[in-house]
């Protein structure tokens, strides 16, 4: 780099998911990208017009990114390759489950550190969500549980689905452990099964939806683990935006199930608080 100049640009995919004002015209914006991790920078008129419909949460974004050094922000410009939001206008629980990774990703992961596999489950995920909105309230939570698992996992927080603890069975599988993250088959739970999270049966085999009784088995179940290992050890709360997904969930398990179409209530009641377990 030039001595006193800007530094060499930077130029690739990432997902938006942080947007914040700053002054009359500007946002604070924070993408994430394959090679760089989590990028904080500063949009010159990502508050205008033009500018909200590139930064926005979800979108995947051909960014720019330039820094003078290393005390100045970083200067974020961008085109959208792919606007996730804009199509889930009429789908709520996908819109939830959008502002939800979003939240979850900027609270979570450290800034400038590459996390390439999390970064393209995300994308997938944020497609998958965003091709059609239909599906994406009928299917895409179990979609969204399983990339709250690879957040864990990226993190150094990961739980071991695929055996028992106990036997090393790898049939029956049904609790996990809350203190060591780890499956315990059904009839090894025995008398101790109150005291484990349900494994509901969507992330043992993925070709099942499940329902929203089992959707807000696997909230509570990630909900547990980001508790406790990501967000307790730095004495935060989890994000509002997760809450509110949770509180969606829950309503949607009091509401009627006609063939399989989840259409949700006005969120009323609160959910059990998450993290919960014996």
């Amino acid at each position: 780099m030039r001595e006193g100049g800007m530094s060499p640009d930077t130029e690739a995919p990432a997902l938006v998911v942080f947007v914040g004002p700053m002054g009359e015209s500007s946002a604070r914006v924070h993408v994430l990208t394959e090679a760089d991790g989590l990028v904080r920078g500063v949009a010159y008129g990502g508050a205008s017009r033009a500018g909200r419909g590139v930064w926005q949460l979800g979108n995947v974004v051909k960014t720019r990114m330039q820094r003078r050094g290393d005390a100045s922000p970083c200067r974020l410009s961008g085109e959208v390759l792919y606007g996730c939001a804009a199509r889930l206008f009429s789908a709520p629980l996908a819109m939830a489950m959008v502002v939800s990774t979003c939240a979850l990703a900027d609270a979570t992961l450290p800034e400038r550190e590459p996390c390439p596999a999390l970064f393209g489950e995300t994308v997938r995920l944020l497609t998958f969500l965003g091709y059609d909105p239909g599906v994406a309230e009928r299917e895409g939570m179990p979609h969204y549980i399983r990339w709250e698992l690879s957040l864990l996992r990226t993190l150094g927080f990961g739980l071991d689905l695929d055996m028992c603890a106990l036997t090393g069975l790898r049939e029956g599988l049904a609790y996990v452990s809350p203190r060591t993250g780890r499956a315990v088959n059904v009839d090894a739970a025995g008398p101790w099964k109150e005291r484990l999270l349900p494994l509901p049966s969507f992330l043992r085999d993925t070709d099942e939806t499940g329902t929203p009784h089992d959707w807000a088995l696997g909230l509570r179940l990630s909900g547990h683990f980001l508790a406790r290992d990501a967000f307790g050890q730095r004495h935060l709360p989890m994000p509002a935006a997760r809450q509110r997904l949770v509180e969606r969930v829950e309503n949607l398990t009091a509401g009627p199930n006609p063939n399989g179409a989840h259409e949700p209530p006005d969120e009323t009641d609160g959910p059990k608080p998450e993290g919960d377990t014996p």
